[in-house]
């Protein structure tokens, strides 16, 4: 009797694990597909993904029957991994300002190396009007943590509107991958400087 107890204690154990690899094993297809599509494009073959990954190209398929599924994941994966940054940055960063800065160069990079899949994704508006929503739903809040908690420090000016702020941000990173003599980062410490409160 005991050891039929245990036996499904095994069971349920094994269970999660099970789970959890899976998710572990999506996430890394996910991160591989990622690093190509930044290199090569959004049309970069899936044999080139499935060689970052380390899988066979059925393991991408099983997941991911079409492109556009796979596009759209990646896309929700790093949202996901940008969202979940920002309490981590306010947790360990010297100060809410360290940290919000911290966190806009990470939305930087998010959305300077993430414009293909935005330009892809444009051409399904209502998948990408999904999506849109999406990423302000996930991320919005997260700046606005951010930014409060900066605020309650007296770090930055009290009144500023994080979307204001994120659209900005978004509005300096327009063009930069196709012109080499611009740099959106630069222009954007500018304006993180600019939130400190004057003393």
């Amino acid at each position: 009797m005991d050891d039929g107890g245990k036996g499904e204690d095994g069971a349920g154990r094994a269970a999660p694990s099970k789970r959890k690899d899976a998710r572990r094993n999506k996430e890394t297809l996910l991160d591989a597909a990622a690093t190509v599509f930044v290199r090569s494009g959004v049309e970069a073959p899936v044999r080139d993904i499935a060689a970052e990954a380390g899988v066979g190209m059925g393991t991408i398929y099983r997941h991911f029957p079409t492109r556009a599924d796979l596009i759209i994941a990646v896309y929700r994966h790093q949202v996901e991994a940008c969202a979940e940054a920002g309490p981590a940055l306010l947790a360990s960063s010297a100060s809410p300002h360290a940290a919000l800065g911290q966190w806009i160069n990470l939305f930087v990079d998010f959305l300077v190396t993430k414009h293909g899949l935005a330009a892809v994704l444009q051409s399904d508006s209502s998948g990408f009007d999904t999506l849109h929503t999406y990423f302000l739903d996930r991320l919005l809040p997260v700046c606005t943590e951010l930014f409060d908690a900066a605020t309650a420090a007296g770090e930055i000016r009290s009144g500023l509107d994080p979307y204001e702020v994120m659209r900005g941000v978004g509005n300096l990173c327009i063009g930069a991958g196709s012109d080499e003599r611009y740099d959106p980062r630069h222009l954007v410490e500018l304006l993180i400087a600019g939130l400190r409160h004057p003393h």
